[in-house]
């Protein structure tokens, strides 16, 4: 029987991806699609704020994924990642190898028990919203939310993984590249790590430091503490048959 083994053919150089990533965005947003990309990345680090970091180092304990993860990361940092949307237990994404691949990773939500465990044993610990995105916390209160087993992180098993690429592994480099350019997000959107997992981040909050309420918190307050512009665009969807790697 024929076999095809997609790791061995000819990979484009780092200036080829980035040229072929530029030019699918042109084109898509010639069609009047609006596109959030994961721009290229300069540095050593994928990430450099607290969730950012704490995102990639946890995709980087997911065993079962191991061996694809350093193509992913490649990818991420060179801009194939054109467009990435992070919606209530929701990643879409458009990825550019050697055609343009659309990405679909489904979340399981956090689970209630979970959740009130956690705003249980954080109640009074966290001040404010500012100090929760930056990461400005306790030891203990860092140890409770990243807690592999019990805090706020996915395990690999409640992540439904979708590429319309013809690799027929379960975590192609193409999604490899989405859960890297996922950290990359939370560097300059802290909040939607929250909204991925389906939990209102005011819950952790002290009294005292939620009484602004989410639609009084400034930007420009994050953007002083990440040293970066922070910016939420609309959301634009186009669904198409992809092919499914599910590990349920």
């Amino acid at each position: 029987m024929a076999w095809y083994d997609f790791d061995f053919v000819r990979q484009p150089t780092k200036r080829e991806r980035q040229g072929r990533a530029l030019d699918a965005v042109r084109a898509l947003e010639a069609e009047g699609k609006t596109l959030e990309p994961i721009v290229p990345i300069t540095g050593n680090r994928i990430a450099h704020t607290f969730w950012g970091k704490a995102w990639c180092d946890h995709i980087e304990t997911y065993s079962d994924y191991a061996s694809r993860l350093p193509r992913g990361r490649s990818y991420a940092r060179d801009g194939a990642v054109i467009d990435l949307k992070l919606t209530p237990g929701e990643v879409r994404a458009l990825v550019q190898g050697s055609e343009l691949y659309e990405i679909a990773i489904d979340v399981e939500r956090l689970e209630p028990a979970r959740w009130k465990t956690l705003v249980e044993q954080c109640s009074g610990q966290i001040e404010s919203v500012i100090s929760l995105l930056s990461g400005q916390l306790s030891d203990r209160v860092l140890a409770l939310l990243c807690d592999r087993e019990k805090g706020l992180f996915p395990a690999s098993k409640q992540l439904s993984l979708s590429c319309s690429c013809p690799d027929s592994a379960v975590l192609c480099k193409h999604l490899a590249a989405v859960l890297y350019g996922i950290g990359a997000r939370l560097d300059t959107q802290p909040e939607l790590f929250f909204v991925l997992r389906g939990v209102d981040k005011l819950d952790l909050v002290s009294e005292a430091g939620a009484t602004a309420g989410p639609d009084e918190l400034k930007r420009e307050d994050l953007a002083e503490i990440f040293g970066i512009e922070l910016a939420l665009k609309p959301v634009r969807r186009k669904k198409k048959g992809r092919k499914k790697r599910s590990r349920r």
